[in-house]
């Protein structure tokens, strides 16, 4: 049997610990400089956010940064077709005080003899106009005309940001009827169609008159299906399902006349290059509250029941509910309601991270 030199053995000893030693201190400055890439990789991340943050300020933040914003600083252009009796007035009011401030111009729409629908070639000169009138960019156009598809009216058109507001179907056609017999406080003195005219709603509805005729429900969903001849025949199914789906898919945000304030307040989460000041404008201007219709009188239960048993009914009153419905989705995912009652906007939801390249 070979025997270990005890000069090796001895070597050998001294040495197994020093190499034991060095490699757990190479092993802990392993471990430290990971730790140190992890540490620096989060400040980068944490740089990079923050440099975003500041580069992709909200319109607000530039205003406030920039002071000025000139008329054409952007080609925005949004479409607000008004149904009737839907407080229309007092929101169109709105932009108009806040146009001179916001730096945007605001249009209104007149066609002829009050028609809802555009011919075939004024689609196209109206579509043509507003898309190449650079002088009036920013804008916001209104008037009482149908939903206008712009996509099918060739290339090199605009696509305008729909807005809109409607409100329940009954109440509407009652406050249209006493409306033309009674006016309003917004001009006072015009004479309407119907003046003189004191027959009730309930007394017209009780004799099947024609100016309480439930056909007359029928515009709301017309307004939202468009220009095609089946949007207004009345009852149609396929006007509603068509109506529906523009709702959805090609209108920014649709309000309720009766929660008008919400809807308000949503335009100016979302839209403050043009709607900026609107809530505490509404909530202090003169003109919150700008049209009411003289002397409508309330309606009977079974005038009430009467209308719902119209299929017309039913179906505007679903589009109603649907409305209403996803609206109150859309102001749900903007605002926190507080304990006070007041809408608090949401802070953003999302941020950007691991950015690359550096």
């Amino acid at each position: 049997m070979t025997r270990f030199p005890l000069k090796q053995w001895l070597l050998s000893s001294f040495l197994l610990p020093i190499v034991i030693i060095m490699l757990l201190y190479i092993q802990s400055e392993i471990n430290r400089l990971d730790k140190s890439r992890v540490n620096l990789e989060l400040v980068v991340q944490r740089l990079e956010t923050e440099r975003f943050k500041k580069a992709s300020l909200s319109n607000e933040e530039i205003w406030a940064n920039t002071g000025e914003v000139t008329p054409n600083s952007d080609e925005m252009v949004v479409i607000y077709n008004r149904v009737p009796k839907t407080a229309s007035t007092s929101f169109a009011g709105i932009a108009y005080d806040l146009c001179l401030k916001n730096h945007f111009n605001v249009l209104h729409l007149n066609v002829t003899k009050n028609s809802h629908l555009l011919s075939l070639p004024d689609q196209m000169r109206f579509a043509q106009n507003i898309s190449k009138w650079v002088a009036k960019k920013p804008a916001l156009y209104h008037g009482h005309i149908a939903y206008l598809d712009f996509s099918k009216l060739g290339e090199g058109l605009i696509k305008p940001i729909y807005i809109n507001i409607i409100r329940d179907p009954l109440e509407r056609l009652v406050s249209y009827y006493y409306f033309l017999r009674n006016g309003d406080d917004f001009r006072p003195h015009l004479k309407r169609r119907k003046s003189g005219n004191k027959e009730s709603f309930d007394e017209c509805a009780e004799k099947d008159g024609k100016d309480c005729d439930p056909e007359n429900l029928w515009m709301q969903i017309p307004f939202f299906c468009g220009h095609a001849a089946e949007c207004w025949y009345p009852g149609s199914n396929w006007a509603l399902e068509q109506a529906k789906y523009n709702l959805v898919n090609n209108y920014l945000v649709v309000g309720l006349t009766e929660e008008l304030n919400d809807f308000v307040a949503v335009l100016e989460a979302v839209l403050p290059r043009f709607f900026k000041g609107a809530t505490h404008l509404y909530g202090t201007g003169r003109k919150s509250h700008l049209r009411k219709t003289f002397n409508k009188l309330p309606v009977s239960e079974e005038t009430i029941n009467k209308f719902q048993d119209s299929p017309i009914w039913k179906l505007e009153n679903e589009f109603y509910q649907f409305a209403k419905y996803h609206f109150h989705f859309i102001k749900k995912r903007t605002f926190a309601l507080l304990k006070d009652g007041h809408l608090q906007q949401q802070p953003s939801q999302f941020s950007f991270e691991k950015i690359r390249p550096r």
